[in-house]
């Protein structure tokens, strides 16, 4: 562990002093005084390397990480000042940062990482996502959803809404960032309208405020009949632990309408919990208690810690009960649709993978995100839990430490998991499209919302009328630069708690 590390290092650096002084005693003549060892200047750029030297899942790939890098504790320390800041030593270590490790992170304050881990966000409840027009600098935002009982809950704004100022300002691919998601806790949107493939304000404004908001990721949470058939509809929109009896508590009133079909929409879930994930799973099915949902692969070294120690640890199993060990609703399906696009990711996507293997994942809308690994937050502290945090300074790093498989050993989808049935428009150029028409985004639960509309007509067996009128609706070509939530503590993250290897 970190302390051993550095056990080491003051054992090879007493050994030379020994034998320094030893030959000084014999040589008179040739008296020196001894080197004055490296001082560290940053305890975080130690924590930092520690941290993913001993967890890091691309461990035995970063030169720099390896066990045997250093030979004394002043070649460590000087290492470790040549970088000025936590983060920068952080990104150097990362294994090809942004190309295979797209989702490792450092944080400054773990009290809002834990924070975020709840659900609980400084945020006005604006769910967005940010575009642009082919070629050009300034972007514009549209409203995918806003978050039940927040500050834009009460504003008159809504989904499908579009905006193009923040305080008067044109949103560009240079300010975006600090006029959405900096220090601002206040801010007011210009609004506008699309005609004919043209965005421009439409004069309207709406004023909002960001506070210490927790979202239920229950966003809906209802039964549709069609056809004489029952379909619970579940737009669920983040894997929260302490929103588990929640989650439970929507399954049951499914059951109790006699629900015979699940639509899943995932759509906006950038992931979050596994151990949620895999309460999920069981209330979907309930009929494979005991058997493997997920497996587990970690660096070398913990993964043969774990082969000899801790077996157990490789796998999680389908649970008839909740993490806090009370009793889950089953709805015992062998079929279940889920609905996503890109911004669906990890947890989102191990619900899809590693339920293939059992029933049929019904996957419609567009690619997920194509994130498969996980990671648990590691502290300052002797074994990187939160007992005896370092008191000097609140960073925690979140890297990945962990690749999930299904059953059957499928992972890899760095793409992205590809849906059954992909949802696609007509653009005003005449291209076709996949995803949302961000001008007929329709209503989130309406049996006429596309995503929706396509999964209806799955069930009833063929072609129905729903969502027939919003094909004929021309879209515009659009290029996505960023989602509201992936300026969050999470992310698209998907997160365990730390099982020490003691």
């Amino acid at each position: 562990m970190k302390n051993l590390k550095t056990i080491s290092f003051l054992f090879v650096y007493i050994l030379f002093l020994s034998l320094y002084t030893s030959c000084s005693n014999n040589d008179d003549t040739n008296v020196e005084e001894p080197n004055v060892p490296v001082t560290l200047e940053n305890e975080v750029n130690d924590f930092v390397w520690s941290g993913l030297n001993f967890y890091y899942l691309w461990q035995d790939d970063v030169p720099n990480l390896a066990d045997d890098k250093f030979s004394t504790q002043d070649e460590f320390y000087t290492f470790l000042n040549s970088y000025n800041a936590p983060e920068d030593i952080f990104d150097a270590l990362l294994y090809k940062k942004d190309e295979v490790d797209k989702f490792s992170f450092l944080v400054d304050d773990y009290v809002e990482l834990e924070n975020s881990f709840q659900g609980t966000s400084k945020t006005n409840g604006l769910d967005f996502r940010l575009v642009r027009l082919s070629g050009s600098d300034d972007i514009f935002g549209y409203v995918r959803y806003v978050a039940n009982n927040s500050d834009a809950a009460s504003k008159d704004i809504k989904r499908g809404d579009f905006f193009l100022t923040v305080d008067s300002q044109q949103l560009t691919i240079n300010n975006y960032t600090d006029l959405l998601f900096g220090a601002n806790d206040s801010y007011t949107l210009g609004m506008a309208s699309i005609t004919n493939s043209t965005i421009a304000s439409n004069g309207k404004t709406v004023a909002l405020t960001k506070t210490d908001f927790t979202e239920s990721p229950i966003h809906i949470n209802n039964v549709i009949e069609t056809n004489g058939v029952k379909v619970g509809y579940l737009m669920y929109n983040q894997f929260i632990r302490n929103f588990e009896t929640g989650l439970n508590d929507a399954f049951t009133q499914l059951k109790a309408e006699g629900v015979s079909e699940l639509v899943l929409d995932l759509r906006y879930n950038p992931g979050g919990s596994v151990a949620t994930a895999v309460s999920l799973a069981g209330m979907i099915t309930g009929q494979f208690e005991g058997q493997i949902f997920y497996k587990n692969e970690y660096n070398s070294r913990i993964q043969e810690y774990y082969e000899v120690n801790r077996p157990d640890f490789l796998v999680d199993k389908f649970r008839n009960t909740l993490t806090d060990g009370s009793s889950l609703t089953n709805l015992n399906l062998n079929k279940v649709y889920v609905l996503t696009t890109s911004a669906s990711a990890s947890a989102s996507e191990l619900i899809i993978n590693c339920l293939t293997p059992y029933i049929e994942v019904v996957h419609i809308g567009t690619n997920t995100t194509g994130k498969f690994h996980g990671s648990f937050t590691l502290y300052d502290s002797p074994n990187f839990t939160k007992d005896n945090v370092n008191p000097n300074h609140s960073y925690a790093i979140q890297p990945l430490t962990v690749k999930l498989t299904n059953v059957n050993g499928v992972s890899d989808y760095y793409d992205g998991l590809v849906p059954n049935h992909i949802i696609t428009y007509q653009t005003s150029s005449g291209s076709i499209a996949q995803g949302e028409n961000i001008v007929n985004l329709g209503v989130l639960g309406d049996m006429n919302e596309p995503f929706l509309a396509k999964a209806l007509s799955l069930i009833t067996g063929g072609t129905t009328k729903f969502g027939e009128i919003s094909k004929s609706v021309k879209g515009i070509d659009i290029e996505p630069i960023t989602d509201s939530k992936d300026f969050t503590p999470l992310g698209k993250g998907m997160f365990f708690e730390l099982k020490t290897m003691e």
